[in-house]
């Protein structure tokens, strides 16, 4: 009994394992795929081992839209009504490669707004792949680095970059003549209605051995850069100390001054002091001489001694000269900064409006660029509405065989019988089980001219779609008529037989509901049942 039981379970085992490395796989790629806005881009998806998938339902999401929707294929044909509006256009199939098992996506003119995580999937199978796709912008401008300012705090130079046109966002980065990163403010960045990056960023830079500046912007996922370099000139440091000099030559001269009044102080109490000390030792020398001396000699000694005293104040007098003359070429080295830094202010102005006359100019042909182009693709519609008008107006130079231009003004004529509804006329014979076609009759003794005419078909609660019938397309009395799918034969050889490409498809169990619209809007129920 336990040998029966491991020989069933070993059974059952081997059965799992052959189910499983039997079955289809789906495989896409392991690694995001990278793609420039503006080209192709097939994104690969396939069964392995590879098998038929051409009737099977294969679904093409990205989960982060609404509708979902990249691609919809089912019962052989590419539901465009269900795509999201972004693809209508963009994405198609490999039809020929189906029969392979190749279900890769081919997606056209490839935008940043495509970027993301797409889902390969068969329903039939409960299989599935997911492929990561990022798009690189194709034209990202180089940095532009312009001179913002003086840093009085650092005595330094104020740098900002600028770089515009990037996806997926990139990094900015400063970096001295050496190659090593500078610290600097932090990155702003701004994201455009088109989806693209825009990065700036501001440093201080400080005198440096070479003062070459490099800007770089990167985006490592795409391994793409751009960079920019600048060489800042020692006058522009030079500047920034010259801030500092006003404040060390007003301490300078505070200080000589503070020194010469001290010095005039000293002078004028030692004066004093030795004036005293000779007016006591020669007072009684003076008495006495002054009887045996002429009023002429004392004049004289006076004058010498008034002489001598003019003398030893003249030092005095030098060292305040001195002390002028400094504090003058202070004063005229002062106002050269000043100067210098008026020049300096006035250059960078100037810098700025050229700039900013370069940018508006680029803006303004940018603007007449796209204005042309606006008046160039108005003109093309026009074009191709002229020739669509073209080509619906009917070619009168040539008679319709096997009928006279008389018999078919008089059919026109009949009025009513061609172009109005009425009951019973025109019925429903067969709605195909499998949604391949929709067969209608004339009942009526007289033909149908049908022109302006619509079927609508609504499939359970969905949308519904409509068929026009083409300018005089005619319904003999009598007679048959198919409308059926690409690639689906008429099952009747007899029938009238009409192409509809956007045929909606439904299966056994949906609610089916087909409606007949006259040109005049008339709307008349031909069929609205269940699929048995």
């Amino acid at each position: 009994m336990a040998g029966l039981s491991f020989y069933s379970l070993s059974n059952c085992i081997l059965h799992v394992l052959l189910v499983y490395y039997c079955q289809s796989r789906l495989i896409g790629p392991n690694q995001p795929i990278t793609a420039t806005a503006g080209e192709d881009i097939t994104l690969q998806c396939h069964l392995v081992p590879g098998e038929n998938v051409a009737s099977m339902t294969l679904e093409w999401t990205r989960p982060d839209l609404d509708p979902r929707f990249v691609f919809l294929w089912r019962a052989g044909q590419d539901l465009i009504n269900m795509k999201n509006p972004s693809y209508i256009g963009r994405s198609s199939l490999f039809t020929d490669e189906l029969k392979h098992g190749n279900i890769s996506l081919k997606l056209c003119k490839v935008k940043p707004a495509d970027e993301g995580r797409y889902r390969c999937h068969i329903p039939e199978k409960n299989e599935e792949a997911f492929i990561e796709l990022v798009v690189a912008s194709s034209a990202v401008s180089s940095p532009v680095i312009s001179l913002e300012g003086i840093d009085r705090d650092k005595t330094g130079v104020m740098l900002e970059c600028k770089s515009e046109g990037w996806h997926p966002e990139p990094e900015l980065l400063w970096l001295d003549g050496e190659g090593n990163l500078l610290s600097a403010g932090p990155t702003e960045t701004l994201r455009g209605p088109d989806d693209l990056y825009t990065v700036s960023s501001r440093v201080t830079v400080e005198k440096r051995h070479s003062n070459n500046i490099t800007c770089r912007v990167q985006q490592k996922q795409i391994s793409k850069s751009r960079e920019t370099h600048i060489h800042v000139p020692d006058e522009f440091f030079e500047l920034t100390s010259s801030f500092s000099a006003p404040i060390v030559i007003g301490l300078a001269v505070s200080l000589a001054v503070s020194i010469i009044l001290i010095l005039i102080g000293v002078f004028f109490i030692w004066r004093q002091n030795k004036t005293n000390v000779r007016g006591a030792h020669c007072d009684a020398y003076k008495e006495q001489e002054t009887a045996n001396r002429p009023e002429s000699d004392k004049t004289k000694r006076d004058q010498e001694q008034e002489k001598l005293m003019s003398q030893e104040i003249v030092p005095c007098d030098k060292n305040q000269h001195a002390a002028e003359e400094k504090l003058k070429e202070a004063n005229e080295k002062l106002k050269e900064a000043h100067r210098q830094l008026e020049e300096k202010n006035a250059e960078i102005s100037n810098m700025k409006k050229e700039c900013e006359k370069n940018q508006h100019a680029a803006e303004k042909k940018l603007t007449e660029a796209d204005k042309k182009l606006k008046e160039a693709h108005q003109e093309l519609e026009k074009k191709h509405a002229e020739i669509s008008n073209m080509k619906k107006e009917p070619d009168t130079s040539k008679p319709h065989p096997e009928k006279s231009q008389t018999s078919f003004e008089e059919q026109n004529k009949s009025g009513s019988a061609n172009h109005s509804l009425k009951t019973g006329d025109i019925t429903v014979v067969e709605v195909d089980r499998n949604g391949s076609y929709i067969r209608l009759k004339n009942t009526s003794s007289k033909n149908k001219l049908m022109s302006g005419w619509k079927l609508k078909l609504q499939i359970n609660s969905d949308k519904p779609v409509t068929y026009e019938f083409k300018e005089n397309f005619t319904l003999d009395a009598g007679k048959t008529l198919v409308l059926r799918k690409d690639a689906i034969k008429k099952p009747n050889e007899t029938d009238a037989d009409l192409l509809w490409i956007y045929l909606a498809n439904w299966n056994i169990g949906d609610g089916v509901k087909i409606d007949l619209i006259g040109n005049t809007g008339e709307e008349q129920m031909l069929f609205k049942n269940k699929i048995m």
